[in-house]
């Protein structure tokens, strides 16, 4: 080839600078760029970045505005993980104070991870277009007003207007806190700040309840909201002067044009449509009714519609790219399956040990605490060391899918005689593989993406089955206490007029705070005792045949190479 005989004859001290046509780019342009002395080309950005002072290397000296950033994002990070478990524990003293309803409570309960699962793919559709900084403005304003509505409400009605607030801005706080960081990062050094952005959202998660217990027995829980406040008033005025990302020059009115509306709407609709009866089938309405079945189906049906579109709009709420790797379809599997068994044992473990064990809300939160502790640093330490040792992230993700099955089966082992030493220590087990994969199923499915400018969306999606995974695996373990409850209940017999309320096993998880005040001889109490073991049991044994298929399928995950410098579609501009 002509080119090469030329690129061959060049002295090495000199600088051969060729037009290169690139592929097209999202313009339908040929990008235009440079082939260096060693024939490889670099796109006019990488040039241009590398003139401007290596804009592209990971080891460039970070600059203050960039950190005090990275500290905002990781308190929303903190917010949203926390107002996720949080009201779990309080719901019985809300609804005692605001006398609220079974379905009232019900709603309370999931409202806010309604909000999440809805929310966050439009986020990220929308910031692609329109920036970063807008949307994160309006998701600050939706869970400042969601928290303060909270915080004064005088019934359960504004309870759940308030969660449902919260949520539809904790699903922005949350993808957008992660999508800038990928703006503001390289792939090659982001293990290193997903490893530090596990400790608030590990923080969150798990302390959730505990905070929970301890605002509604020692405070009050309108404290989950008031908390909430103070730490938005710290993250937001940073953002607002530190955060610098490149702005994307268009029009307003050609952003607005190329929103994927038609998306947004299949989207928003058949997502509602499809979780709203998988969260109150068994709970509300029979799985067999007419009100489950029928919007499950509608809801399936629209998001069918929802992903055949997605071919023709420009700007896709979900692009397909996203789905074409095998290591980005094994990783949402695997994302969908972490959150069903985090989400659905972070509010049934401390059940069991209130339950089962007779321990209050705040006992099970003590005795729970080496879990979080070893949770946390866990999902710190498995992230972190792929950026630090160079070595790859499948064998934490394998190590970390091991110890979640091991520890779920352990947790089977469980009962009233159980020793200080197991019940302290076989939930530490299950937390450190639980953390684990917080942060580390991250890692491929930003690898896995064809661009940079796809890997906002691919967080988003990923964050999305996560939190659609904590649904279901909500709606399941509550059909399967309801019936092994209902059986176990059943064959007990005669109840005393204390215990009647037991007969409805739907009751049984409000139920669960009176059990410690009821004077009943030791014979009586006993076999309630042992059919809410035996519900409980049946929620692990469901939890270890889904882990296990994680476990499973995470062995079809592709070792990808983290060693990228580009960054996300909107650079951090010092």
């Amino acid at each position: 080839m002509a080119t090469s005989t030329d690129l061959s004859s060049a002295r090495p001290s000199e600088s051969v600078e060729l037009k290169a046509s690139l592929p097209k780019a999202d313009d339908g342009q040929f990008n235009e760029g440079l082939i260096d002395r060693n024939g490889v080309i670099h796109s006019s950005s990488d040039a241009d970045a590398e003139a401007a002072g290596g804009d592209n290397d990971p080891k460039e000296k970070k600059s203050l505005s960039f950190y005090l950033s990275f500290f905002a994002i990781n308190i929303l990070l903190f917010l949203y993980s926390l107002d996720a478990t949080t009201l779990a524990v309080a719901i019985p003293a809300i609804a005692s104070e605001l006398h609220g309803s079974t379905l009232e409570s019900f709603w309370a309960g999931i409202a806010y991870f309604l909000g999440l699962v809805v929310s966050q793919p439009l986020y990220a559709s929308v910031s692609d277009i329109f920036g970063r900084k807008p949307p994160l403005y309006v998701a600050f304003a939706l869970f400042f007003a969601g928290s303060l509505t909270f915080a004064l409400a005088q019934s359960m009605n504004a309870i759940v207007a308030g969660r449902v607030i919260q949520g539809l801005g904790g699903g922005g706080l949350d993808v957008l806190g992660e999508i800038i960081v990928a703006d503001m990062t390289t792939l090659k050094e982001r293990p290193l700040y997903i490893g530090i952005m596990a400790l608030p959202i590990a923080l969150g998660s798990i302390l959730g309840p505990t905070i929970g217990a301890l605002f509604s027995d020692l405070v009050s829980w309108r404290w989950i909201g008031w908390i909430n406040l103070p730490l938005l008033g710290i993250s937001f005025p940073i953002l607002a002067f530190s955060l610098r990302l490149r702005p994307l020059e268009s029009s307003f009115q050609t952003k607005v044009n190329r929103l994927d509306w038609i998306g947004m709407s299949l989207f928003t609709i058949g997502c509602i449509a499809f979780v709203l009866p998988l969260s109150w089938a068994d709970a509300l309405f029979p799985w067999k009714s007419v009100e489950t079945i029928l919007p499950l189906l509608l809801g399936a049906i629209v998001l069918v519609l929802f992903a055949v579109y997605e071919r023709k709009p420009k700007a896709p709420v979900f692009p397909y790219q996203v789905f074409r790797s095998r290591t980005a379809a094994v990783t949402l599997c695997g994302a969908f399956l972490h959150g069903m068994a985090l989400y659905t044992l972070l509010q049934y473990v401390p059940l069991f040990y209130q339950a089962v064990l007779l321990d209050g809300r705040i006992e099970s939160a003590v005795t729970l605490l080496p879990t979080s502790i070893i949770s946390v640093v866990s999902a710190m330490l498995f992230v972190m060391g792929v950026g630090k040792g160079g070595k790859g992230y499948l064998p934490r993700i394998w190590f970390g899918w091991f110890l979640t099955v091991l520890g779920i089966g352990l947790l089977c082992l469980l009962s009233p005689s159980s020793s200080t030493a197991m019940t302290f220590g076989i939930p530490i087990i299950w937390g450190a593989g639980i953390g684990a994969l917080l942060r580390s199923l991250h890692l491929p499915m930003q690898a896995s993406v064809p661009s940079a400018d796809d890997t906002g969306h691919a967080i988003a999606i990923m964050l999305t089955f996560r939190c659609l995974g904590g649904l279901i695996g909500l709606a399941i373990c509550s059909t399967v206490f309801n019936s092994v409850f209902a059986h176990a209940i059943t064959a007990v017999g005669h109840l005393p007029d204390e215990l009647a309320v037991l007969r409805n096993p739907p009751d049984a998880i409000a139920f669960i705070p009176m059990l410690r005040e009821l004077n009943l001889p030791a014979d009586v109490i006993a076999p309630v005792l042992e059919a809410y073991l035996s519900a409980m049991r049946a929620i692990f044994y469901a939890m270890l045949g889904f882990s296990g298929l994680g476990f499973v399928i995470s062995f079809f995950t592709e070792e990808l190479s983290l060693q990228k410098t580009e960054r996300g579609r909107q650079q951090f501009e010092a």
